[in-house]
């Protein structure tokens, strides 16, 4: 059987205020160009198909001509919720839309409810499960602790449980939304640690024959089985060297996986140029950047007078400016946005109780009681956004 492995849309996301809906349209009309002329038999997306979880008219649009396009190919779609997504919201409509393929999985207590597909060889049983959030499923899934590892170790018992159930033969498909260890982050993903702890083992998907995973925005082959598709345009400057692709995935009859990348439409390049502005300004080597999306990082001393029109004139599209001086040995006039860049939450609220004390960080109480508060919050949002 072969798959259309996809993740991380983010409809509705724009790029240093550049809005992408031309480019995400693009996106979808290769995909569906590809199904078509691949013969794909069924596309995978594992989560985060909205950017937030009241999207724009616009995106809902986008999303919902993306699905009559899948329908009227005949092609299944097999669909979860990410840590974006709304997963209510995402799922309206879910039974009706289920008798046109298009298979949306956003609750976690039907994690090991599959959608069994056939192909010459017999049946593959798909096993979507959802972003687990792990406060909010820990009592639905029985797991013995409220935590990423432990929630979705649960959620994939119930699906071994199943499978067990199944005809000889039958191969197996999970598609989960998760930071599995192993995996490269970028700067676009939301934060989702939870008790100081972000990743899950990869061994928690062992028993199924493939992991379409989503969440973490680089493609990604973690094991022959298990693998991020990415998401298929960049999102911040740190994904300049990603390569964006889908992962078109070939199920032999005995289970054995054939992979290979399917690139996706870049809609610009990204460039990240770093040196003095004069320097920038000259160099003819930065020519092949000149047409790119550019985020300039300036290492001069002092501040260049009109650096953004400056580098304007060579690099039109310059959507980022970073002061870097060479000679600081400490950065007093960073943006706020720097000094938290690459940063989670847990780092920045320990890192104010040592601004506040003069240098005095925090001890092992109040580490944990700071990831105690930062696990209520997110909880309680979660829950928020579900009342919603």
């Amino acid at each position: 059987m072969r798959f259309l492995h996809t993740s991380d849309w983010h409809l509705g996301r724009s790029f240093h205020r550049v809005n992408l809906l031309a480019a995400q349209r693009a996106f979808l009309d290769h995909l569906v160009e590809t199904v078509r002329a691949r013969d794909v038999q069924a596309v995978l997306v594992a989560g985060d198909v909205y950017d937030r979880a009241v999207p724009p008219l616009a995106a809902v649009e986008l999303f919902d001509d993306a699905l009559h396009r899948l329908a009227g190919l005949g092609v299944p779609t097999v669909m979860i919720s990410g840590n974006h997504d709304s997963a209510r919201r995402l799922g309206v409509g879910s039974g009706l839309l289920r008798q046109a393929g298009i298979h949306l999985h956003t609750d976690p207590a039907d994690c090991a409810t599959p959608v069994v597909l056939e192909d010459a060889h017999g049946p593959v049983a798909c096993y979507g499960l959802p972003y687990l959030e792990p406060a909010m499923v820990r009592e639905t899934l029985g797991a013995p602790r409220a935590d990423h590892a432990a929630v979705l170790g649960a959620a994939m018992d119930r699906v071994r449980a199943d499978l067990a159930t199944r005809p000889a033969g039958t191969r197996s498909v999970v598609l989960a939304h998760a930071f599995v260890t192993g995996g490269a982050a970028s700067d676009s993903e939301r934060d989702i640690t939870v008790g100081g702890v972000a990743s899950v083992p990869a061994a928690v998907f062992d028993g199924v024959h493939y992991a379409a995973l989503g969440h973490l925005h680089g493609s990604q082959t973690l094991t022959e089985r298990i693998r991020y598709s990415g998401s298929p345009l960049a999102y911040s400057f740190s994904e300049a060297d990603h390569r964006k692709s889908s992962w078109l995935i070939d199920l032999d009859a005995d289970g054995a996986v054939r992979a290979e990348r399917v690139d996706c439409p870049v809609p610009r390049p990204l460039a990240r140029i770093r040196g003095p502005l004069e320097q920038l300004l000259d160099d003819p080597a930065l020519a092949r950047h000149e047409d790119s999306w550019v985020e300039a990082t300036l290492t001069d001393n002092s501040r260049p007078a009109e650096p953004m029109a400056r580098l304007g004139k060579r690099f039109p599209h310059t959507l980022s400016l970073v002061f870097d001086p060479d000679e600081a040995p400490a950065r007093p006039s960073a943006s706020y946005a720097q000094r938290l860049r690459g940063r989670s939450d847990q780092e920045i609220a320990e890192d104010f109780v040592a601004h506040v004390r003069a240098g005095r960080g925090a001890d092992d109480a109040e580490r944990a009681e700071l990831r105690s508060a930062i696990d209520e919050v997110r909880t309680t949002d979660a829950a928020a956004e579900v009342a919603r």
